[in-house]
């Protein structure tokens, strides 16, 4: 972000207003150092009676759940539905957690856009890749803006901003996206993701579908938009920053656990995906590099 967008967002802060959770929608920006006056945890037992979404710009936080805890990080986006404990604040050991979230009332219909493929302690997760994270940043914000407008049609133009950003978001499951994918496509999915450490074939995963090879690869491509190996690489780049930031696994440990036997070949491909080897992700992280 750049500086006038930090000044700006700050206008949406807990530090400069009040918030209130008797409307449909209510959004704002929430920065966070050590020792400043939002630096202390929320905690909503019950949860809430709408849906929250949370997407992490700066530093870490870290999430309480009924069956543990985990982090979330930079360019990752967070799903509470109703009910679920909120329970989060900074991560002790970062110098810093700003976040976006978005607190709203789904319009009908919306139910089934707000499934996610992976669930922690019920708490959706998304990670997204930097342009990813830029696009929804900006409709984060386009939310925010409309959201605290007084001008006619500012609500409606919230609810259609956030309808965007909810489906853009569902886009990038591809279990839940089911009712728009090709079944046979589905199990290859989920197979893969099931199998990321394995070096499965285009052959075997064409006998699973009960497809040849050639329709199998044509038919990837049509429904996921990029080839199947592309497809496995981008989810064992995002298996591995899991790793990276949640485990102390070596760097050459985190290369076998997605499928790469050779731990330099693996940093290549991280970082042609990441911009960041992955020592330099770990490291932006605050966890300590074992290779």
């Amino acid at each position: 972000m750049t500086a006038s967008d930090n000044a700006e967002l700050l206008n949406f802060s807990p530090l400069m207003k009040r918030f209130t959770f008797n409307a449909f929608m209510v959004s704002g920006f929430t920065p966070i150092t050590p020792g400043s006056k939002l630096d202390w945890f929320i905690h909503r037992p019950s949860g809430m009676k709408g849906y929250m979404l949370n997407l992490t710009l700066k530093g870490r936080g870290v999430i309480h759940h009924a069956d543990g805890q985990f982090y979330c990080s930079e360019d990752e986006m967070l799903l509470f539905p109703p009910g679920v404990i909120h329970h989060y604040g900074r991560a002790k050991e970062s110098p810093a957690w700003d976040h976006l979230w978005i607190y709203f009332i789904p319009r009908p219909g919306w139910s089934d856009w707000l499934r996610w493929d992976r669930y922690q302690g019920q708490i959706g997760r998304t990670a997204l890749d930097a342009t990813a994270s830029r696009q929804m940043a900006l409709l984060f914000k386009e939310v925010i803006r409309w959201n605290a407008a007084a001008e006619p049609l500012a609500e409606a133009l919230a609810m259609n901003t956030l309808e965007r950003l909810i489906l853009q978001t569902f886009q990038l499951q591809p279990a839940s996206n089911r009712q728009n994918r090709d079944p046979r496509i589905q199990t290859v999915c989920h197979y893969i993701n099931e199998h990321l450490a394995e070096e499965t074939r285009v052959e075997q995963l064409a006998r699973m579908a009960f497809i040849s090879t050639s329709r199998l690869a044509h038919l990837f491509r049509k429904e996921m938009g990029t080839t199947l190996s592309a497809w496995r690489e981008q989810q064992r780049v995002s298996r591995a920053c899991d790793l990276l930031q949640q485990t102390q696994l070596s760097i050459a440990q985190v290369a076998r656990a997605v499928g790469y036997e050779d731990p330099l070949y693996f940093s290549r491909i991280f970082s042609q995906h990441r911009t960041l080897s992955p020592r330099e992700y770990r490291k932006k992280f605050d966890q300590a590099p074992l290779f």
